[in-house]
């Protein structure tokens, strides 16, 4: 099942603050395939580990829509 989200931007914002898949993986406590897999919309990210990207990419609330809910 695809989810169709756009993460392009999730993406241009760890390319903007230098974070590598791999490094963000390790903060959520997923293998890099985990997240990679999320990112191609073959599984759905958890409330917690969007919790988490926007603190570490800091991500202002009043745009979690944009980068994580985006079709």
């Amino acid at each position: 099942m695809t989810y169709n989200y756009d993460y392009s931007k999730l993406l241009g914002r760890m390319r903007e603050k230098l974070i590598t898949q791999s490094h963000l993986a390790s903060v959520l406590g997923l293998s890099e395939t985990s997240l990679n897999r999320k990112i191609k919309n073959k599984t759905e990210f958890r409330q917690s580990e969007i919790s988490k990207i926007c603190e570490c990419l800091e991500i202002p609330n009043e745009h979690i829509d944009s980068y994580f809910f985006n079709h």
